[in-house]
């Protein structure tokens, strides 16, 4: 008698129920339908296609982007009891004939492969021959020009419904406008698709935006309220990186640098590093952590803006997969900003110049919004919400308004008075009257406005000039040294028609108050607190002597419910979220004699 979806997702995953969709996509898998599926990372997108993998007859062939994702899921699989292998450039000549075997001998329920080995036409023919399952095309996203990853051989994947015309393919992302969602479903040449679009929202992990000034500082700040726990820092250039990654060293922080210029035998060391906790925090560029499937992952930063919200979105869902309480931090300053329209300007082709410049303004909307951050976000992926989250740092610190009328028409002036010819860093200056050797060169000490905003500091008025850029009413021409200039609004400020409501910029620190949702550990009582460590220790010691990753015997959830539930029987462990028949007999003797031995 064969299992149903449920009976699977209990007896080899430990769980009790599916989460929001995944019952029904699997449904529609197994029927033999082609399906699409949007669903946030951390949601439980690999389930839609594994389960109905473990349900129909033959071999599912996955196809990812990545190595190191593919050594993951396969691993985190075989834990489960699962029989999975990859087949990628990583495997050498011997392996890779083992692999081929025992897809050939009908011993396998999922071969993962990359896009370049799947589209070989000798791999094609061999996979003619065989009974296939199912395709699921992972990190869909990058098969469309239209998405923020895009990969050229990821868009000749249509090309395999030629050949495998009755095999029902399943393509998935965290992340896929409305353009990028139909340019996917085109390319892959669907059968009437069932399209499974989930909430974007992620409610466990809270955002935060600081203005940038002295980053390194602020981020240190933010690092102390995250002491021992795993994260990843993004930079947007290998040498931000480097330097990042020395400076945390230098602090006593367990980082370590990640990005494409290193040798690969170093990239995959730190990544093996990384998911196996042997080192808390990887600084990198965005290249990292493409579907690392490391559950516990508690934080993010951004040390630079990203180019998109696409992106920043997938970034920041690496943190909190395992559902418990993370955070998402983003440094944001005016430079980036320059920095990052120099670059879309230089783009040769106008339709990507004028959708990448899109995608930029969306994400400074973000940076700069003083209502909800969660709602900014769901709003951009067509999802509306107008009810405040809560787990925000707009929601838990709602920024003080001020009337900014004079303060508007103090830098209005005094960006006219020098000719619109200067950059923020000076109109800066001339406001707050600053004696040195530019300003009197210049003669700016002579101008009108020099000192009339003395009762703002720098950091405000640098505040002050980007609210006034995001309302309209000053232009930063960043194909001229970024100076700035009036706009067509800026007129009617000047005379006093309009009304202008400006923001006072957050604290420079980036420590936080949790008055929101705790972390695991802190949500325990002090008896289970100290269960729960003793069964991170325990955990710790298997993972070392099986050579895995710790959240592969069980992640930090489990942990935390076991600590709390403290089982002692075998039905009792099996009643564990995330403990299923397999890691019951491999490690239930363990854990059930720690929980006993505890209990008094």
């Amino acid at each position: 008698m064969s299992l149903t979806a449920l009976q699977v997702l209990q007896s080899v995953y430990g769980y009790d129920q599916f989460r929001s969709q995944q019952a029904e996509i699997i449904d529609d898998v197994i029927s033999g339908q082609d399906c699409f599926v949007l669903m946030p990372t951390g949601g439980g997108k690999s389930l839609c296609y594994q389960i109905p993998a473990l349900i129909r007859s033959g071999t599912a062939i996955v196809v990812s982007p990545l190595i190191a994702l593919m050594q993951d899921q396969v691993s985190a699989l075989q834990a489960n009891g699962v029989s999975a292998a990859y087949y990628n450039s990583s495997l050498d000549a011997q392996s890779a004939e083992n692999v081929l075997s025992q897809l050939h001998l009908g011993q396998l329920d999922l071969l993962y492969v990359s896009p370049e080995r799947l589209l070989n036409q000798q791999f094609i023919q061999r996979l003619q021959s065989l009974p296939i399952s199912l395709f699921a095309i992972d990190e869909a996203h990058c098969i469309s020009q239209w998405g923020h990853d895009f990969r050229p051989e990821y868009s000749q994947m249509g090309s395999l419904r030629e050949w495998f015309n009755q095999v029902p393919f399943i393509a998935l992302t965290a992340t896929a406008d409305r353009t990028t969602r139909q340019d996917i479903i085109d390319k892959l040449h669907f059968h009437n698709p069932k399209v499974h679009i989930s909430s974007f929202d992620r409610p466990n992990i809270r955002y935060k935006v600081l203005e940038k000034h002295n980053p390194m500082k602020q981020l240190m700040g933010f690092l102390e309220t995250h002491q021992k726990e795993s994260g990843i820092v993004y930079a947007l250039s290998r040498k931000r990186v480097e330097e990042v990654a020395e400076k945390l060293k230098d602090e006593g922080i367990n980082a370590k640098a990640y990005h494409a210029g290193l040798p690969a035998e170093i990239r995959h060391s730190v990544h093996q590093q990384f998911i196996r906790d042997e080192v808390d925090i990887v600084v990198a560029t965005v290249a990292f952590g493409m579907g690392i499937d490391k559950p516990n992952v508690r934080f993010v930063v951004h040390y630079d803006l990203p180019k998109n919200i696409e992106g920043y979105y997938q970034e920041t869902g690496r943190a909190g997969r395992d559902g418990l309480p993370s955070e998402a931090l983003l440094l944001f300053g005016m430079q980036d900003v320059a920095t990052a329209k120099h670059f879309v300007e230089n783009v040769p082709d106008e339709n990507q110049r004028r959708l990448e410049n899109f995608k930029l303004s969306s994400m400074v909307d973000f940076a700069e919004a003083q209502t909800c951050r969660r709602n900014v976000l769901l709003n951009y992926f067509a999802e509306p919400s107008h009810k405040p989250c809560g787990n925000c740092d707009i929601c838990l610190d709602p920024p003080t308004l001020f009337d900014g009328k004079q303060a508007a028409q103090k830098a209005l002036s005094c960006v006219y008075r020098m000719n619109q010819g200067f950059g923020a860093k000076q109109v800066i200056d001339v406001l707050r009257g600053m004696d040195n050797e530019r300003i009197r060169n210049l003669n700016h000490h002579q101008l009108s406005t020099y000192g009339i905003g003395k009762e703002y500091s720098a950091h405000e008025w640098s505040s002050i000039l980007r609210q006034l850029i995001h309302l309209g009413y000053l232009y930063q021409d960043i194909q001229n040294y970024s100076v700035l200039k009036l706009t067509a609004l800026s007129g009617d400020v000047l005379k006093g028609k309009i009304e202008v409501q400006l923001a006072f910029p957050k604290k420079q620190n980036a420590k936080v108050t949790r008055p929101g949702k705790k972390s695991s550990k802190e949500t325990l009582l002090d008896k289970d607190r100290a269960c729960f460590e003793e069964l991170r220790t325990l955990r710790k010691e298997i993972a070392e002597s099986e050579d895995i990753p710790a959240y592969q015997v069980f992640g930090d959830a489990t942990l935390v419910e076991m600590a709390q539930k403290r089982p002692q029987t075998d039905s009792e462990l099996l009643a564990i979220s995330g403990v299923g028949e397999t890691k019951l007999a491999r490690y239930g003797f363990e854990f059930l004699g720690a929980l006993r031995a505890l209990k008094h």
